[in-house]
């Protein structure tokens, strides 16, 4: 019989990129380990991406990579969502990300 504490816990990963950036992230996150379904048919690189815009105006301290101070600005960005089974999983996924940016 297998107990709760013995099933690794689930996550969710979740991250908005410019459309540029994504197949570099895809592929970061997905060499950590994320995106691998549990279960029968090893199913791997498992994810959900949709794009829409994003919408920001920077304000008046602000030091804009994309935009001006005061100004609406509208940008194309991904929303890519993918599991990661285990903490371990998750912490290297996260740190695999960060160091794309």
């Amino acid at each position: 019989m297998t107990t709760l504490s013995a099933v690794p816990k689930r996550f969710k990963l979740i991250f908005f990129v410019p459309p540029s950036g994504l197949a570099a992230c895809k592929a970061a996150i997905f060499a950590a380990g994320a995106g691998r379904y549990p279960g029968p048919g090893n199913y791997t690189e498992c994810c959900w991406a949709t794009t829409g815009t994003a919408q920001f105006r920077p304000g008046d301290t602000a030091n804009p990579n994309i935009g001006t101070v005061g100004a609406l600005e509208e940008v194309q960005e991904v929303r890519f969502e993918t599991l990661c089974v285990g903490e371990e999983t998750i912490r290297n996924a996260v740190a695999a990300l960060k160091k794309q940016v």
